[in-house]
């Protein structure tokens, strides 16, 4: 049975997308089904469909509202003035006093971390904020006039208000730099929750005809799959799934119409997070591209799978959970990746050993049970604290 407290998330992301693309995870804002009762609040103008959004909360009982969004704010404070920003978080925390929620759960340290302190402030309840990206790397790739703008004015949130929180979660360890650049010791490591039903474990390692590989991921610059395309096409009984949308996905859709590929490479703009993860163990590898410093859902899934993971070494520090041990690492060229896929093919050990690997590790890191567990001993700690 959950139990009988309240939850109060506070959400900047629009929901209603990540519905669209097929992203529901179960139980994702109320981890072991903890909470019997989950508000989630919008600093934006989302309604997503209350049905769909209720695999999200588990069995809990399930409200949803919208506060000031984030562009409002910011035209009304001034550019999230702090002293404004507190004034008007103070009102719209008078409006969530009435839930007389117990915990206040913050996705990610934006308009809604400050809403998250103004609530703890008057509440006294704990507040436990989850970071999802590297913000100093985040605000590297800010290329025009305007992000930049915004993203420093977003850093001073996050200067003012992180060390408020009783405890920071980073969801991989690229995310300490950050916290240690600001002097922030109070945050665990708590990898992502990802499918806790779908999930099935690759028990065959014999190839498919064709050689079945898939690459998952949102298209653009810093996560482009030209180069493994490129590969897949000098590679004969070979085929590729492209799961994922972005502005470079008509640039790939042209490249694979151009040089006749429509019969190797297939494109799934959305895939229902439970199909994906269902059928990731009828694939012979994975392959992906990213210059991010992060480890995506996209990567646990497969590895968690035990399917065959390559993934390219990134311009700068490496990602530390991503070893050899789990992940063929390539250079992000195309010749790479052809030698990867090749031997990957060839020899049957290889695959085995590296997949086998990659279950053994994700089991014991991130698998959904383990995560799950963490969150609520953690949520059990800080009440028993509060």
């Amino acid at each position: 049975m959950p139990n009988e407290k309240t939850l109060v998330v506070i959400i900047s992301d629009v929901l209603s997308d990540i519905i669209q693309k097929g992203e529901i995870i179960d139980r994702y804002y109320n981890p072991g089904d903890f909470f019997s009762e989950v508000h989630l609040i919008f600093t934006n103008n989302d309604k997503p469909d209350l049905s769909t959004s209720q695999r999200m909360v588990g069995s809990a009982k399930l409200f949803i509202h919208n506060t000031f969004s984030d562009k409002l704010l910011f035209l009304l404070t001034l550019g999230w003035n702090k002293k404004l920003l507190d004034f008007f978080n103070f009102y719209s925390a008078k409006k969530i006093f009435k839930y007389k929620p117990d915990l206040i759960r913050c996705h990610g340290a934006y308009v809604n971390l400050a809403l998250g302190a103004a609530i703890k402030k008057k509440l006294n309840i704990p507040l436990i904020v989850s970071l999802h990206i590297n913000m100093d790397e985040d605000r590297k790739n800010s290329r025009n006039f305007i992000k930049k703008f915004v993203s420093r004015k977003r850093e001073k949130i996050e200067k003012n208000y992180l060390s408020l929180a009783n405890i920071i979660l980073p969801v991989y360890s690229p995310i300490i730099p950050y916290l240690k650049r600001l002097k922030l010791t109070n945050y665990e490591i708590c990898y992502n929750v990802i499918n806790p039903k779908s999930i099935t474990k690759k028990t065959n390692y014999a190839l498919c005809s064709p050689v079945r590989i898939i690459s998952v991921g949102r298209q653009f610059k810093e996560k482009n799959p030209i180069n493994i395309i490129k590969a897949i096409e000098q590679i004969p009984n070979t085929t590729l799934t492209i799961v994922g949308d972005g502005p470079y996905h008509s640039l790939l859709y042209d490249y694979v119409k151009t040089h006749n590929l429509l019969d190797k490479v297939f494109f799934i703009k959305s895939m229902p997070n439970d199909l994906l993860c269902k059928t990731l163990n009828e694939y012979d590898l994975f392959a992906v591209h990213t210059e991010f410093f992060e480890i995506s859902k996209s990567v646990l899934e497969p590895l968690l799978t035990g399917l065959p993971v390559i993934i390219n070494f990134r311009k700068g520090e490496q990602v530390m959970e991503l070893t050899s041990d789990i992940c063929y690492k390539v250079e992000n060229k195309v010749s790479a990746y052809k030698e990867a896929i090749e031997s990957l093919i060839s020899k049957e050990e290889l695959r085995i050993k590296l997949g086998e690997c990659a279950i053994q590790v994700s089991s014991k890191k991130w698998s959904p049970t383990i995560t799950e567990k963490k969150f609520v001993d953690i949520y059990k700690k800080q009440l028993s604290q509060s």
